[in-house]
């Protein structure tokens, strides 16, 4: 086993190097599980990015993984501890989209992505918090409450996977599951400090038994589970290990994680969105971004994304087209404020003449031009957040709050309006609050999000897990 030092930043090593450190012998199953229940016990209570601790269990499992045998130790995560957002199916546990109607809804099955990450020898040793139905960019609920940002208590976490990536940044779990249908894995990620990937919609199975409904059949189209870790090795990782066809998802197709790399790699970069002024440290971070990439032999050149302004109208208009008919039915689940911001947040996008029909052509439209735009580049490296985290509720404000979220989106939604993988990655730190940039590839070219983000995160000094921050 290893020596108390090193037991002692158990809770700062990644996934895959956890899994190392069991594989050869150096620590067992059981010290590691431990080791991150006790920083929950440590910490969550200030934070409360932890709703349900599955101490019982996972000591279990980490005790059946340490007396397997052989084979079984070869598993990718074997041993290895993960915590699974609030509205992810695990048996034994309620998954409660964050509503107290749904405080005693316990799944059947687990999802097909949690199924697989067990299957990979990894331990379920938590649940994490997330909004309402998963409807803010913020994390907080009447059932579980707010979730509190590490770095200032004072400021959003992010959402809706905001208690997953909490856990992350403050070395509670070294890895989780969350979902994204309007940058829920990379909203949080950017806010807390960590790295998030949204995958190529239709490469990882979505599957919920007795889904909240209101989403809507059309934007289902925008929504895809994914790894949320601190580094890219675990995102990689992860995302092995859950893509894959699903009869649950019919969506789902087999596809292969890697492809040709092109010659030369060529990386666009934005530094200025359409509608709104990013804010200087998000200009550095992104313009390092180039620095570094260009320093490992890509080609850089600043770049502007074609029509961002239409693939924001067409997110809107068909997850809000999707969610018409089941509004109703859900304002009486939700807060009314969570009601009311959904009302206002409708007011700035404009239905298209002629029906859902032809915004889905306009999509399609707009996913030919993207497919040009990222044949023609690797990679696109921009902002996450066209703003810096914002105070908690600030966007539930009567008359401000939709605004900041179209605003802060901008650059969000065409990861879930064209399909495309998105992956969020840390940059640093400036005045005390992380900051991040985020890549772009083309379909199923995952592999280069990571690739390109493998690359920057060489050049760039890790800067979680983090204690909580007073005040």
């Amino acid at each position: 086993m290893i020596d108390e030092v090193d037991m002692n930043e158990l809770c700062s090593h990644s996934a895959v190097e956890l899994a190392e450190l069991i594989r050869r012998g150096r620590v067992s199953s059981r010290e590691v599980v431990e080791a991150h229940l006790a920083r929950i016990a440590e910490i969550n209570d200030e934070l409360n990015a932890i709703t349900i601790t599955l101490e019982e269990s996972a000591l279990a499992q980490a005790d059946d993984a340490d007396t397997a045998d052989a084979i079984e130790r070869l598993r990718p995560l074997h041993g290895v501890p993960y915590t699974i957002k609030e509205n992810i199916d695990l048996i034994g546990t309620p998954t409660t989209q964050g509503l107290p109607s749904l405080a005693d809804t316990f799944p059947s099955t687990n999802s097909p992505i949690v199924d697989r990450m067990n299957s990979a020898g990894a331990i379920p040793i938590a649940r994490t918090n997330l909004p309402e139905a998963g409807l803010r960019i913020d994390t907080e609920n009447p059932l579980r409450g707010r979730t509190f940002n590490p770095w200032d208590k004072k400021l959003t976490p992010g959402g809706s996977s905001g208690g997953e990536a909490v856990a992350i940044a403050t070395g509670m779990s070294p890895m989780g599951l969350g979902n994204d249908i309007g940058g829920s894995l990379r909203n949080p990620a950017y806010c807390c400090g960590i790295a998030a990937l949204k995958p190529t919609a239709g490469r990882v199975p979505f599957a919920i038994e007795g889904e909240v409904g209101g989403l809507g059949a059309a934007s289902l189209e925008f929504v895809s589970d994914g790894p949320m870790a601190r580094t890219v090795a675990d995102l990689r990782l992860g995302l092995s290990i859950i893509a894959g066809r699903h009869a649950k998802d019919p969506r789902t197709v087999d596809v292969p994680l890697t492809g040709p790399v092109p010659s030369p790699l060529r990386a666009g970069i934005v530094t200025s969105i359409p509608g709104c002024e990013l804010p200087p440290a998000t200009v550095v971070a992104i313009e390092k971004s180039g620095e570094i990439l260009s320093s490992q032999g890509w080609e850089v050149t600043t770049v502007e994304p074609p029509e961002l302004e239409r693939v924001l109208d067409v997110w809107g208009n068909i997850l809000l087209e999707g969610m018409a008919d089941g509004l109703e039915e859900m304002s009486n689940l939700l807060s009314p404020e969570i009601h009311q911001q959904l009302i206002e947040v409708e007011k700035y996008f404009n239905p298209e003449s002629g029906s859902l029909n032809a915004t889905l052509g306009e999509r399609q439209r707009l996913r030919i031009l993207w497919s040009k735009f990222l044949t023609e580049h690797t990679v696109v490296v921009g902002p996450t957040w066209t703003n810096l985290p914002f105070p908690c509720n600030a966007d539930l404000v009567p008359g401000s709050g939709a605004e900041l979220v179209v605003n802060t989106l901008r650059f969000i939604v065409p990861g879930n309006a064209l399909g495309i993988p998105g992956l969020a990655l840390p940059m640093g730190v400036d005045d005390g609050l992380a900051t991040g940039i985020q890549i772009y590839a083309d379909l199923w070219r995952d592999d280069l999000c990571l690739l390109a983000g493998q690359c920057i995160e060489r050049g760039v000094n890790p800067i979680t897990p983090i204690d909580p921050k007073s005040g």
